[in-house]
């Protein structure tokens, strides 16, 4: 199904911070991971909104309410010699679910990256969300299985700082 048209996307704005915030523990719900969110809408606006910005998010409205978002930020791809985008988040409320608001974000995202010349868009998706992966591949994306994410965090992050 089409979205509709009054489905709006459009770059989150300050005062959108605290929407967005929730949305991201929306997220994190559905993931089972709201443990894991430590954070705060006061510094995601710093990030999103400071000097210097750190991401880009865009807010999906349909009929007035918030009800999904796009969290995303450069990368660098050294063999492509381009700028790439990786979308850190990408997330519709379930109850807005196959109205294809998910694939107009997504589409959206990716006219960001070929009017800002990246050579790629990336992002990850979870082992256990297959019906994710079924959309992101329908959409055209490519799962590298022979890819795995490394991530050093908190104690480990600040060992590693300090090693010769």
């Amino acid at each position: 199904m089409a979205p509709h048209s009054n489905l709006i996307l459009r770059f989150a704005e300050p005062a959108d911070s605290n929407v967005l915030f929730d949305l991201i523990k929306g997220l994190a719900e559905y993931e089972k991971l709201s443990h894991a969110v430590t954070g705060n809408a006061l510094d995601l606006q710093e990030h999103l909104f400071g000097s210097p910005k750190y991401v880009e998010a865009i807010l999906a409205e349909y009929a007035g309410q918030s009800v999904g978002f796009a969290l995303f930020f450069y990368n660098y791809s050294t063999f492509l010699t381009k700028p790439g985008i990786y979308l850190e988040d990408l997330f519709v409320l379930p109850e807005y679910r196959r109205q294809g608001i998910g694939k107009a974000i997504l589409s959206k995202v990716a006219q960001i990256a070929v009017e800002r010349n990246c050579g790629r868009l990336e992002w990850s998706v979870l082992d256990w969300n297959e019906s994710a992966q079924a959309f992101y591949r329908s959409m055209g994306a490519s799962i590298l299985d022979e890819w795995r994410i490394c991530r050093v965090t908190e104690d480990a992050l600040q060992q590693l700082a300090v090693k010769e």
